[in-house]
């Protein structure tokens, strides 16, 4: 027993069998008459004093609102603010529904648990992870498919939500599961379900002709049931909360490499919650044998949209801009793109192909295309450029290739930039040239402003040109002027002194 409590049992034995008082009591223990007060119960009790009622804008006209309800006990909040109002409350309409819940509280539905015999059914739905790729304005979906009666999962993370995305990955689910169910399960996702009617459910098409040739029914939930879901909404919490949180990831393959490692070796051998058993164990020995084997006939699943091709030879793609060959300007193509590449229809053949890009407000060109689009401007079939400015290399080639794009005389730049090479010298003026292309422009006015003004050039002399380079290309040596002395005589060196002697003696 704790010392507190021995004291207090002693402090009882003293009051109450041997008849000591508080004071006495007090004394012989040490302990205040106070303490001795309240653990014989003598201790005068404070008064509790009742809570104030707690009030609202709705607490006036408590007694109007009552004289409603018995009177029209179906009305519902809206018609009975506008009575209210007349009354002249100025309250608003949310603690006047929480008010009618307590007054008239309706009976709570019951939910019956759902069983699903093996191979009867699968739950499908996408959840929401936000913009999870750094670099990518684009928000990251998980794909989920629940086996009603295992619980098997199957998981794929994907940035798009369209119906060729949804496509790819029920395929990827289906042979993931090795087979088909009766029924399949969805949300009203939009790409399954056009809406709701009186009549009944207006699913979407091609999602149909899909579920037809995979030998499944396809049934939509009721708006706002999550309850005829749970098997593929449990799933999804249970991502959020032991796959996602602290996960760190490069890109979307990398995502996907953790979560099919994750769904694998953990979420699909781990012990159920709910079932108390292991899902890939009930899927292995219970309902992968009652699923419907799955069919063979292939079945479209690209996005495939018609585009037409602007001036710059452009086609529009999900947020982004392809190159197509230039010729095809002004008529339409078809686009057809999976998870990894676009490529461009004209007719049945394939005129162009790039690598998806995932990011948005991105031009992708292919480096042909934009050649033959060179190709098409005017002096693009020019000769090849002069020695002197192909001993210049890449500046040179880049050079005319952006100036081919332009309206300037391409052969009056060829002009003035072997002049300019043959008065400044050739490295010089490439780097000049690049200089003017770092700058954004290009022009031989521009080439020649760079050489005299910044970098403060004198123009020298050019060398002679015969114009054939078994001449132009001749070197020779130096000659040895000394040959000349052996073959003068003696006498005529000395000459010109005599001459001078005499001219100074006379």
């Amino acid at each position: 027993m704790p010392v507190g409590d021995e004291r207090q049992a002693e402090v009882l034995k003293l009051r109450l069998v041997d008849g000591l008082s508080e004071r006495a009591i007090a004394q012989r223990l040490h302990i205040s008459r106070n303490t001795v007060r309240k653990w014989v119960g003598s201790a005068p009790q404070k008064p509790q004093s009742a809570p104030a009622p707690r009030t609202s804008l709705l607490t006036p006209y408590e007694a109007t609102l009552k004289a409603l309800l018995d009177e029209t006990p179906e009305l519902k909040a809206p018609a009975v603010l506008e009575k209210l109002r007349e009354a002249g409350y100025q309250g608003g309409i949310s603690i006047l529904r929480e008010r009618l819940r307590r007054l008239r509280p309706g009976p709570r539905e019951a939910f019956l648990t759902l069983r699903f015999m093996p191979g009867e059914a699968v739950q499908v739905d996408w959840a929401d992870f936000g913009f999870a790729l750094t670099g990518v304005p684009r928000r990251v979906s998980a794909f989920v498919m629940a086996l009603c009666h295992s619980r098997y999962l199957y998981l794929e993370f994907a940035l798009s939500q369209s119906m060729g995305s949804l496509l790819r990955r029920m395929e990827r689910g289906l042979r993931f599961f090795g087979g088909t169910t009766h029924v399949d399960i969805f949300d009203n996702m939009r790409t399954v379900v056009l809406q709701h009617t009186d009549k009944g459910i207006v699913f979407n098409s091609t999602f149909l002709e899909y579920a037809r040739s995979r030998g499944f029914a396809v049934r939509a939930c009721n708006v706002g049931r999550g309850n005829e879901k749970g098997r593929v909404e449990r799933p999804i919490g249970f991502i959020r909360e032991r796959f996602w949180p602290g996960r760190r990831f490069t890109d979307l393959l990398d995502l996907n490499v953790q979560a099919t490692k994750w769904r694998d070796e953990f979420a699909n051998n781990r012990v159920h919650e709910v079932t108390g058993k292991v899902p890939a164990l009930v899927f292995q020995h219970e309902e992968r044998p009652a699923l419907h084997p799955l069919p063979q006939t292939p079945f479209e699943t690209d996005d495939i949209e018609s585009a037409a091709v602007t001036k710059s030879f452009r086609v529009r793609f999900d947020r982004n801009t392809y190159s197509v060959p230039p010729r095809l300007v002004g008529q339409s193509v078809v686009v057809r793109a999976d998870d990894d590449s676009v490529r461009m229809f004209l007719g049945p053949k394939e005129v162009a192909r790039h690598r998806r890009d995932w990011r948005v407000g991105q031009d992708i060109e292919d480096a042909a295309h934009r050649q033959a689009a060179l190709q098409t401007k005017p002096g693009a079939h020019r000769p090849g450029l002069p020695p002197m400015l192909q001993a210049m290399g890449e500046v040179a080639e880049r050079y005319f290739k952006v100036a081919a794009a332009g309206t300037k005389s391409l052969h009056r730049e060829t002009v003035r930039l072997v002049f300019l090479a043959e008065v400044y010298g050739s490295q010089v003026t490439a780097e000049a040239m690049t200089d003017v292309m770092q700058s954004g422009h290009v022009g031989a006015d521009y080439v020649e402003y760079v050489l005299r003004q910044k970098k403060g050039l004198v123009p020298g002399a050019a060398p002679l040109k015969l114009g054939r380079p078994e001449f132009d290309e001749v070197c020779l040596p130096e000659p040895d002027l000394s040959i000349y002395d052996t073959l003068t005589p003696p006498s005529l060196t000395r000459a010109p002194q005599r001459s001078d002697e005499a001219e100074v003696d006379s």
